[in-house]
């Protein structure tokens, strides 16, 4: 009985997120309580376990909260402007080299955690120069799409802050060893930026009207996003501080490799320290804390609805529950493998499940059945994140996916019959490489 409700309360909060006619929080906060009492349990003993998993996910609540914070005034800086201006400039007008810039500019964009701002500041930057080269808009978004992808395996991205939250782990802890794969994912990606490039300069040779009448479309909107975004961003610059900003932003990276202070408590000190150091107005530190408060609080809302769901889910045994019972079912030879087989198709759940779904819905109960057999919790997470989040910027279920297609003038349906093959082929590439190296 306890497998049945417990099935059914996951099945019900995919349906709630894939629907998106509620906030990921109203779901998993109050479908788990109803499946709490069908199951017999009463306000006080769910009161319990709400406390259990609310404890397990803290730290990397105030992680994100200030991780969130410190890199959105990084932004509003320019601490990045000057590299990526460079790699715009060394790129212009030469495919291949466009191409590789485009890699490495969303990279940088993306250290932010944002994919938001990285579509916000490669789109309108990119595109004049893919029109005037004929190139095809829709490596654009691929190109971009998969850097950020890459580098939100950061500790501060989505996809490694909800993992923690259900393994009740240190976040950066868990991104340490994802370091190689980024570096080696950024490598694989500048190599494909360049054979695709070479293809697309057979195409361009052959056609040289490609795609002309989406460029043209294009352009408006992006010069207009473009327009509107600088005027809004320069009285935020701080140019004479670069160098100040550099050394704060290494300093705290460094802290943060080290391991020496939480996360979230080197990401508090970092806030603290640039706000004055960039606005020495206390109206101005409170308006840059009210701008990027609303992501903030957004992600913390929902990590501390996912703790309440998962301190539900393993304070009823339901999740123990399904997980034995899934294994009576399984062939015995396919359950240790679980994991890879999801991690495998992990690009094509992103068509079908929301991020939050894959994560608090369908890895815990996944996490719960392999780890019967031996194979790590560490294991199943890296093999489940790396396989899945290369398809995070394909999926209908990203805001900043649409945003990404509305700044380019693209459509959905072309941009995943363009990027599927080429992003899952990618994604199982980088998987094979983290099972060999022992990564996953």
């Amino acid at each position: 009985m306890l497998s049945i409700i417990g099935l059914m309360t996951i099945v019900v909060i995919v349906a709630l997120l894939i629907s998106n006619k509620i906030t990921p929080i109203i779901a998993l906060v109050l479908v788990p309580i109803a499946a709490a009492f069908a199951a017999g349990f009463n306000f006080s003993e769910i009161g319990g376990f709400f406390n259990s998993g609310i404890e397990s996910v803290m730290s990397v609540v105030i992680m994100f909260i200030f991780a969130i914070l410190f890199f959105g005034i990084m932004q509003d800086v320019g601490l990045f402007d000057p590299l990526i201006n460079k790699m715009i400039a060394v790129s212009r007008g030469n495919v291949i080299a466009v191409a590789i810039g485009t890699v490495l500019i969303a990279a940088v964009a993306q250290l932010d955690g944002s994919g938001a701002s990285t579509f916000l500041i490669t789109i309108p930057a990119l595109l004049p120069l893919y029109k005037r080269l004929k190139m095809n808009p829709y490596l654009l978004l691929l190109l971009v799409g998969t850097s950020a992808s890459i580098m939100n395996m950061l500790p501060w991205g989505g996809p490694l802050g909800r993992t923690a939250a259900v393994l009740g782990v240190d976040v950066t802890e868990l991104w340490r060893p994802l370091i190689k794969i980024q570096v080696i994912g950024l490598v694989l990606l500048v190599g494909l930026a360049i054979l695709l490039a070479i293809r697309e300069k057979r195409i361009i040779a052959k056609r040289g009207d490609f795609n002309e009448e989406l460029f043209e479309e294009a352009a408006p909107r992006a010069k207009d996003a473009q327009d509107e975004a600088s005027l809004k961003a320069a009285a935020l610059r701080r140019p004479k501080l670069l160098w100040a900003n550099t050394i704060l932003a290494l300093a705290v990276i460094g802290v943060l490799v080290w391991g020496i202070i939480p996360a979230g408590f080197a990401f508090m000190i970092g806030v603290s320290l640039a706000l004055p150091l960039n606005y020495p107005n206390m109206k101005d530190q409170m308006d840059r804390i009210k701008d990027h408060a609303p992501n903030a609080l957004l992600m913390a809302a929902i990590i501390l609805a996912a703790g309440s769901f998962l301190g539900i889910l393993n304070g009823t045994l339901m999740l123990d529950s399904i997980a034995n019972d899934l294994v009576k079912i399984l062939p015995a030879f396919v359950v240790p493998y679980l994991h890879i087989i999801i991690g495998f198709f992990g690009v094509p759940f992103d068509l079908l499940l929301s991020t939050d779904a894959y994560y608090f819905a369908l890895f815990p109960i996944v996490e719960q059945v392999v780890t019967g057999f031996g194979v790590s919790s560490l294991s199943v997470a890296y093999t489940m994140i790396i396989g899945n989040i290369i398809g995070t910027f394909i999926s209908p279920f990203s805001p900043a996916l649409w945003l990404a297609l509305g700044l380019a003038g693209l459509e959905m349906g072309r941009h995943i019959r363009y990027s599927l093959a080429i992003m899952w082929t990618f994604s199982i590439v980088l998987l094979g490489i983290s099972l060999l190296i022992g990564i996953a």
